[in-house]
């Protein structure tokens, strides 16, 4: 079946450089969909969840750019990357590079901050470079990746003639902790059981199992008697085993690189930011290493040399710790017509620009120092946006995967002026969006649907925002809907304390939070809302958080390993099949030899995003031949994991006209993820693609069959079509009707409005809040003036729509 829905404007008078012609899309759920896109103009793509948004936007226009961009590389240059398949379209015309902002997290190195991934920081560099006093040298020499060296040598030269020559770096690096601006101590008692032999496994650090290559280097390396106990070591042979200095030494006949225990454990383990580390290994650095301030530059990463060098008596460590509005405020309070600062201004001007944006976009909070790894998706996502917000490049195509994740409504405004802005440059827009604000503002609309997976994937409307709202279509229905505010609220069954709340910016908080009921958390972004939640009652027992955060795990992972669903669907093929469970898992017996059962072969870029082929053996499908033979219902377990979750519930609930496939255990976990909206997630995709809001249902599909009595979930509508969210509050009052406690950290104003209890942080971000300024009532918010959340909640409640229970 083709949706086909064209632009107002006639197909003979639209000229390719004026449209992106797409026609006859099929990639994943698309139903061989025509649409034009207007270029140079701002597009929002809307619909539920699983409508096939991303599928048109990521999967096919930014794919078929990113591809093209590919093939101008020379053939030298592309025998070194992957092939990258076109997709699943048969025409696509008047495509321009596309620049995708998406909400996955940056990568979690420690030398990269706030300040290195937005160029704020090279521009300091070269502003302290110039005018601070007293003068040290280059940019580099403020730079804490970058450290000091120096050098001298003769060289001989072809004529026999000697010449004395040498070279002098100047660097801001911390020698002492390599620019970190943290030192670590290892307990070396944790890495070694010192009553046993190393030929009985001594070591005892992940990764070193006895007769592996990573034992053998200190068995077989001559320096140990490798069946004595460590604990009768000579002081030489501790000294080798934890701390020699790398050096060649012959094993197993082959020449090898040997180094003691604590060089290998710092190169291996803790050159990675600890949120990169997979759960074992990270409980083993909890557990083995002790992380503190280095004393020498005291966090800063700096050497004392750039440490002395000021401007307007600030060094350049002290403005990157700063707030950055505070920061914006410092730089324009500096007098460019003094001697010392003559010839600054257009520098300046272009710091306080970006810092601006920051400020603008909701993240004047952040500072500059900020570990990138740390910021949440939404944040992440911003970040990569200042990065282009000055980007001289034009008629260029930027893709948002859904920007207003994360954003209070107050700063939502503001987030469309940053989109317009790229738009009045030239450039084309796309935004993935379920925010009634941004579709507002768009020059065009495209609304997915009608449903989710096989129920959507068709192109139900194109046009203006005025247009959608008499459409017809679940989205346009939608638009002038409210939910009503909660005139009867639950009365707490009790309370959890929390009293003296200092983490981060809270500002010694003492707050009750009611028990027996749906409690929202408010404030603007930054206010200090996680800090409290998570800072407070983390940890303590009966409850569970469910948050956002990437679930961890390989590629491989799916909804179908992570909720525990394989199992009982793998017995169950084994049992009708007279064979082994093991062969219907990827990660096992079953799996394609060539592809190791992930079903794509990935290649690693190194600095740049790598790529996943889809493997050529299996076609995707991550399993043998032959263990595809083998089915149950009428179905092998390829065909099943490609189900999705709502079919899935159908097949295993013996309903399926392919055969009798009853599956009580597995009914129970496909009606859970059915339950939190995600009844059309395939229960193969990786779990790598997910949404964070997808990831936190998923999660929260868990935790509903779990016995925790107090749920906390992060943003649960994040991602979430109008619809969704109206599906979620339902399942969250479930939630709360069976007696357990649910809080939300939340800025969507229908999930605000359904709560029996609002707990509203602020009054601003950063050190501008960080206070209770309410606790109480939906309907008492509103008349609360120091409330941003009571403002909009307020607005949104005088609107004809908005009607009382």
């Amino acid at each position: 079946m083709r949706s086909t829905i064209s632009s107002p404007a006639s197909a003979s008078s639209t000229a390719s450089h004026e449209f992106i012609t797409v026609r006859g899309a099929q990639e994943n759920n698309l139903r061989g969909i025509d649409v034009d896109i207007p270029k140079r103009k701002l597009t929002v793509f809307t619909g539920v969840s699983g409508s096939g948004k991303s599928s048109l936007v990521f999967g096919t226009v930014a794919a078929e750019s990113r591809r093209l961009i590919d093939e101008t590389y020379d053939a030298f240059i592309q025998g070194f990357m992957p092939a990258m398949a076109r997709p699943a379209v048969e025409v696509l015309d008047g495509l321009t590079a596309a620049i995708i902002i998406d909400q996955e997290r940056m990568t979690p190195n420690p030398r990269s901050t706030v300040g290195t991934v937005t160029d704020v920081n090279a521009m300091l560099r070269i502003l302290f470079s110039r005018f601070a006093q007293p003068q040290i040298g280059s940019p580099q020499a403020y730079s804490f990746n970058v450290a000091s060296a120096s050098g001298s040598g003769t060289m001989t030269k072809a004529d026999g003639t000697e010449e004395t020559a040498g070279f002098s770096v100047t660097g801001g690096m911390c020698i002492r902790c390599e620019g970190r601006g943290q030192v670590n101590s290892i307990d070396l008692g944790q890495l070694v059981d010192e009553s046993k032999s190393l030929n009985e496994g001594a070591i005892t650090v992940p990764g070193f199992k006895v007769g592996g290559w990573s034992v053998r280097f200190y068995s077989e390396s001559g320096f140990f008697d490798p069946d004595k106990p460590v604990k009768d070591y000579t002081e030489q042979e501790r000294q080798d085993l934890f701390h020699r200095e790398p050096g060649k030494v012959k094993i197993g006949g082959v020449n090898m690189t040997f180094q003691g225990l604590v060089p290998s454990v710092q190169k291996s383990f803790l050159a990675k930011d600890r949120d990169a580390m997979q759960p074992h290994i990270r409980a083993f650095v909890d557990r083995a290493v002790t992380f503190t301030s280095c004393p020498d530059c005291a966090g800063t990463r700096l050497s004392q040399l750039t440490l002395s060098s000021k401007i307007a008596d600030k060094n350049i460590a002290e403005l990157c710790a700063m707030q950055i509005s505070d920061l914006l405020e410092w730089i324009g309070q500096l007098d460019t017509s003094t001697e010392k600062l003559r010839g600054s201004a257009p520098l300046l001007s272009a710091v306080a620009e970006t810092l601006q944006n920051f400020v603008h976009i909701g993240l004047g909070y952040l500072s500059l120092e900020r570990s990138s790894g740390t910021l949440s998706g939404g944040e992440a996502q911003r970040v990569k946006m200042i990065r282009h917000l000055g980007s001289s490049l034009t008629d260029v195509t930027y893709v948002f995967d859904e920007p207003t994740v994360g954003l209070h409504p107050h700063d939502v405004d503001r987030m469309n002026e940053l989109l317009i802005k790229l738009r009045d440059k030239g450039n084309t827009v796309l935004v993935v969006e379920h925010n009634p604000e941004v579709m507002a503002v768009a020059d065009h609309i495209v609304d997915m649907g009608p449903g989710a997976g096989s129920h959507g994937g068709q192109v139900v409307y194109t046009g203006d925002f005025a247009g959608l709202r008499t459409s017809g279509t679940l989205t346009g229905e939608h638009l002038d809907s409210r939910q009503p505010l909660k005139q009867q609220p639950r009365t707490a069954a009790g309370s959890l304390e929390i009293r003296g709340a200092a983490t981060h910016n809270l500002r010694n908080i003492d707050v009750d939070v009611p028990t027996g009921v749906l409690v929202a958390v408010t404030g603007v972004a930054g206010s200090g809302k996680s800090s409290l939640i998570h800072g407070s009652l983390g940890g303590r027992e009966g409850l569970v958080a469910v948050d956002q955060a990437p679930i961890r795990g390989s590629r491989r992972s799916n909804p179908a390993t992570y909720t525990g669903l394989l199992e009982p669907i793998r017995k169950a093929f084994a049992k009708a099949n007279g064979v082994k469970p093991a062969l219907f898992s990827a990660n096992s017996e079953g799996a394609c030899p060539t592809c190791s059962g992930a079903g794509v072969i990935y290649q690693d870029l190194g600095i740049i995003a790598g790529i996943s082929t889809v493997c050529e053996e299996c076609q995707g499908r991550r399993f043998q031949a032959s263990v595809l033979e083998y089915t149950l219902g009428g179905k092998n377990i390829a065909e099943v994991l490609a189900m999705p979750a709502e079919e899935a519930l159908d097949f295993f609930s013996g309903n399926s006209h392919a055969g009798a496939a009853k599956l009580p255990a597995a009914q129970k976990i496909l009606t859970r993820l059915c339950d939190v909206g995600l009844g059309y997630l395939t229960l193969g995709q990786p779990l790598s693609t997910l949404s964070g809001g997808e990831r936190q249902r998923v999660k929260l599909a868990i935790e509903i069959g779990a016995a925790a009595e107090v749920i906390v979930l992060d943003e649960p509508s994040a991602g979430l079509h109008m619809a969704d969210t109206d599906r979620l509050i339902g399942m969250l009052e479930k939630i709360v009707d069976s007696g357990r406690t649910v809080i939300v950290i939340e800025h969507n104003l229908e999930v605000i409005s359904r709560a029996d209890w609002i707990i509203d942080i602020g009054p601003g971000a950063g050190h501008d809040g960080g206070e209770v300024i309410f606790s109480g009532a939906p309907g008492d918010l509103m008349s609360v003036p120091r409330s941003l959340t009571g403002l909009h909640l307020s607005r949104r409640h005088s609107h004809p729509a908005a009607a009382a229970e």
